[in-house]
């Protein structure tokens, strides 16, 4: 055989090995054997961690999100280097995701990560991996504010790598515009109604001044009272770590507050208030204000498609024994 036919032959066999690795399927039952009890221990700890401070909730969840959307692919059979859904922003060190622009001195709920990971060891020791416990802990999270439900596809492997770079250039910016939002959603395989139903996150959880100062002081789609009320909390020059919600009506209760909030201009960030701002996802807004059923029928769809991006399964990356350190 030629040497040019050998090569051709050689890549087939490669991407073949790729796509065989992309294809083992995720399962709901994944550890029904391995470890049975694992879904009942993450919860029961969720729900603790939530209990002593009801913001943990959007922690952890913002948490799996940021871990997802860092160099997402939803090709993963032709992405030699792609992370996703893999705890790559767990792991500790000056480059990894942790010291991203949108992440350093932002994310929080590592150390409920490390508690979970600690008894879920001694259950099981080297089976869980830590990326499909973020994933089952947004998901309780979610559930635990009063949120829905859905079945987790589990499976999920450990990186033993993490971008800082990706990080930085992957992750929406609360600036962002409309357009902005809709193509880096669309990117990682999400219509824009995905993203508008991914965005009522924001129905709980808090941000820090030095992420919305220039909205309230500067924009004028806002509620002028909203406005006044924010920047009692926030000053125009410094107090950047003081904190506002996201959600001024119901900020602990996972539910449609955040779409009336919108029609009221009473978005919290830049990037809220464009899903209401005479664009094309307006009637979206108003849909899900009216509907908190479709709301939390669409979350819970579009959180299961973002925890099947490009995911780690089969003999790739490794079950991490400590989730901020590779083994």
């Amino acid at each position: 055989m030629g040497s040019g036919k050998l090569t051709i032959l050689c890549l087939w066999v490669f991407l073949g090995v790729l796509v065989g690795i992309a294809s083992a399927q995720l399962s709901t039952t994944f550890y029904s054997s391995s470890c049975p009890n694992v879904l009942a221990t993450i919860k029961t700890a969720v729900n603790s961690a939530v209990s002593t401070e009801a913001r943990m909730g959007a922690s952890l969840l913002r948490l799996h999100f940021h871990d997802c959307f860092v160099n997402a692919s939803t090709f993963h059979s032709l992405c030699l280097h792609c992370l996703g859904c893999d705890a790559s922003v767990l792991l500790d060190g000056s480059t990894g995701e942790k010291s991203a622009g949108p992440n350093n001195n932002s994310l929080r709920g590592f150390d409920v990560i490390d508690t979970i990971k600690s008894q879920v060891e001694n259950l099981c020791p080297g089976v869980v991996s830590c990326a499909d416990i973020l994933t089952v802990a947004a998901r309780d999270s979610t559930v635990a504010l009063g949120g829905p439900s859905w079945s987790v596809p589990l499976g999920r492997r450990d990186s033993t790598t993490a971008s800082l770079s990706a990080a930085n250039s992957n992750l929406p910016s609360p600036a962002s515009s409309l357009s902005a939002l809709i193509t880096a959603f669309s990117n990682k395989g999400f219509t824009a109604n995905e993203m508008v139903a991914l965005s009522g996150s924001h129905t709980i959880g808090q941000s820090r001044c030095t992420v919305f100062r220039s909205r309230v002081y500067n924009e004028t789609n806002i509620d002028s009272q909203f406005a006044t009320s924010v920047q009692s909390k926030c000053p125009s020059a410094g107090g950047d770590d003081n904190l506002s919600p996201l959600d001024v009506t119901s900020p602990t209760s996972f539910d449609n507050a955040y779409f009336k909030n919108l029609q009221s201009q009473k978005g919290l960030l830049h990037s809220d208030q464009e899903l209401f701002n005479g664009g094309s996802t307006d009637a979206q807004v108003n849909a899900y204000s009216t509907n908190s059923a479709s709301f939390f029928t669409d979350f819970a769809n579009a959180m299961v498609k973002m925890g099947n991006l490009s995911p780690l399964t089969g003999t790739s990356g490794q079950i991490r024994t400590n989730c901020r350190k590779t083994n």
